[in-house]
């Protein structure tokens, strides 16, 4: 009896020091974490841009290691090269042309600021409303040079960012299967529940990484057509930052054209400035309708307010890749509630 109860003393101690070896494991594991994460937050992006481009090519790589017997190095490099050439190097010209033209504006801003000075002379002339005081003006037109080399020292941070996304894609696409399912066995879910979460990334990122683009494409181009019909200078450069405006909620592309609009009365070019408005309105606008209810049948179809709000989060937290984890994150927000409300409430219900 004495010895039974030695033994029973003996494994609650051994269980008080395996929750202690328990608990201080997680904590450890807590505190280097989040040490981690905010010294890798400047990496970021290419961390993000590395498991977007996975998944999207994901299927390709089982496809030449298990159906043609590559070797796992040179399928990588293989998919490596057509990121390259099918993603980051267009994005890398994008961004090229941006900075080309912000560099003109550095040397003169006031150039940029004669429109401008026109829209604001025009409302004041036929409201007597300034809109924008002569003192209000230099200051804009002082701070647009430090705009522009901000953006421009931002090139060391992106080109930091491609090389960071290409080296993780790499080894993720070495990876394979071995990582997924070592990511299947560490999620905090039931076999069922880990299916429709990773379902769920999955459709979502691919669905945001391709729809973006698709639509801010087609949406572009259909401006910069509009551009052009109706004589607004620059049509390239508008055209380009109508593409990277189309992920701005609500608005879109209309905080592009709207201004194009007043610049063209204010110039005297007010039956251009009403033609190019309505043909934002009619065309530019029903494009993003049309665009977005196919995507959403072929892909995820997410609630709008999850993509709305997504968007403002994610490009806050994580930048321009935001536009794809951003609804990623408020997706599997509502998603882990449901599980919770199925598996707890509805059970200690019954």
């Amino acid at each position: 009896m004495e010895l039974r109860e030695n033994e029973k003393l003996k494994a609650g101690k051994m269980s008080v020091r395996e929750q202690y070896w328990k608990y201080s494991l997680i904590a450890i594991i807590l505190l280097l974490g989040v040490i981690i994460f905010f010294k890798i937050t400047p990496f970021l992006g290419g961390f993000l841009g590395a498991s977007t481009l996975y998944i999207l090519l994901r299927g390709q790589a089982f496809y030449l290691t298990e159906q043609w017997h590559w070797r796992k190095w040179i399928m990588a490099v293989v998919l490596l090269l057509e990121s390259l050439f099918f993603c980051l190097i267009p994005l890398a010209l994008v961004v090229w042309l941006l900075i080309s033209k912000l560099k003109a504006v550095d040397l003169e801003p006031q150039s940029l600021m004669v429109p401008v000075q026109h829209v604001v002379d025009l409302i004041h002339e036929k409201t007597g409303y300034d809109v924008m005081s002569r003192g209000n003006m230099s200051s804009l037109v002082g701070f647009l040079p430090k705009f522009g080399q901000a953006l421009v020292g931002s090139i060391g941070s992106f080109a930091v960012n491609i090389l960071v996304l290409l080296l993780v894609l790499y080894f993720m696409l070495i990876g394979g299967r071995r990582m997924e399912k070592y990511i299947r066995e560490i999620l905090p879910f039931n076999r069922r529940n880990k299916k429709d979460v990773l379902h769920e990334f999955h459709m979502v990122v691919r669905s945001n990484a391709i729809g973006v683009p698709v639509l801010a494409i087609i949406q572009g181009a259909a401006a910069s057509l509009g551009y052009y019909l109706f004589n607004v200078p620059e049509v390239l450069l508008w055209g380009v930052i109508s593409c990277f405006a189309t992920v701005i909620p609500v608005i879109g592309v209309g905080i592009v054209w709207l201004p194009l609009v007043l610049y063209l009365g204010a110039t005297g070019h007010w039956g251009m400035g009403l033609g190019l408005a309505a043909y934002c309105l009619v065309v530019v606008g029903n494009i993003d309708n049309l665009v977005r209810s196919v995507l959403q049948k072929k892909m995820a179809d997410t609630h709008p307010l999850i993509t709305i709000f997504g968007v403002i989060i994610g490009l806050s937290l994580f930048g321009f890749m935001g536009v794809i984890f951003g609804p990623l994150l408020l997706a599997i927000f509502v998603l882990c509630v449901e599980i919770f409300r199925e598996e707890y409430l509805e059970n200690s219900a019954s």
